[in-house]
């Protein structure tokens, strides 16, 4: 059986991407430590979620695949994220004093949290929330159905999120690349050189030119001072297809720091 690492614990957002991969779930404290399990061959997927709808890229992700572990997003998961407000059995809102959660979760659902004079605590996940307020009829975590279903809990509200399209996407990484499908993404890191204007602007070009489709470029810090960035970015085409070879092999010639992250099949919900 294929072992499959994910962030942690068991009731998270993220566990319920990781069923979608398979039984024999690990759960790790942390991101790198999931990519780590798969790095040292502990596992052989790994699943962290990557973006959010409404809060944005996961940095720890992002950094973790640029500058620590030479991995592959092997496939993307993307997931509706339905935030639900979870209580001991038999508990009122009356009841409820404070409530208990990932600083993710809390964000996500803050009109909720004001509007019912309840006072937010962050939590490590949304399940570890779950866990802490057993047994106290004041206190209520926010999180994903299945944490109801593993501490006896109940949903008092469900969906109390503040926008009705959040959705999370989630990347599987693994040691090896997935073979062209047809239908196939591709995600890559640069940074530009510093002295050449228009550096960026020229890149993007190369992807014009070819009629290839820019699915999402990010900017995040390179850790080498103020001003100096890496970008992340995902395009249609599978990059042992000629055409995107040729398009990488000229991002390449035009960065001093590139990498590709990996080519896998397009999510269809």
């Amino acid at each position: 059986m294929t072992s499959i690492s994910f962030l942690g614990p068991k009731g998270t957002f993220t566990h319920e991407a990781a069923n979608m991969m398979g039984e024999d779930l690990i759960p790790y404290c942390t991101i790198p430590a999931v990519m780590e399990s798969v790095a040292n061959g502990d596992c052989s997927f790994g699943v962290v979620p990557i973006e959010n709808s409404i809060e944005g890229p996961v940095g720890i992700t992002l950094d973790s695949l640029a500058h620590k572990f030479d991995l592959k997003i092997f496939k993307e998961i993307i997931l509706p994220i339905n935030q639900n407000f979870i209580v001991n059995p038999g508990c009122k809102m009356e009841d409820i004093e404070d409530v208990y959660s990932h600083a993710q979760a809390l964000a996500q659902c803050q009109d909720f949290v004001r509007k019912n004079n309840i006072q937010p605590h962050y939590a490590i996940s949304t399940a570890r929330a779950a866990k802490d307020i057993i047994g106290d009829k004041s206190k209520a975590a926010i999180g994903n159905s299945k944490i109801v279903e593993l501490y006896g809990l109940e949903i008092l509200e469900s969906n109390i999120q503040d926008v009705d399209n959040n959705a999370t996407r989630f990347v599987v990484v693994s040691k090896k690349d997935h073979e062209l499908t047809g239908d196939d993404k591709t995600s890559i890191i640069f940074s530009i050189y510093e002295d050449k204007p228009g550096g960026l602007y020229n890149i993007l070009g190369i992807f014009e030119k070819n009629n290839i489709n820019l699915t999402k470029i990010e900017s995040r810090p390179s850790k080498k001072g103020l001003g100096k960035y890496l970008f992340f970015v995902d395009f249609n085409g599978h990059k042992d297809e000629e055409l995107i070879q040729n398009i990488l092999e000229e991002v390449q010639e035009q960065t001093y720091y590139f990498k590709v992250l990996g080519s896998y099949p397009q999510y269809v919900r």
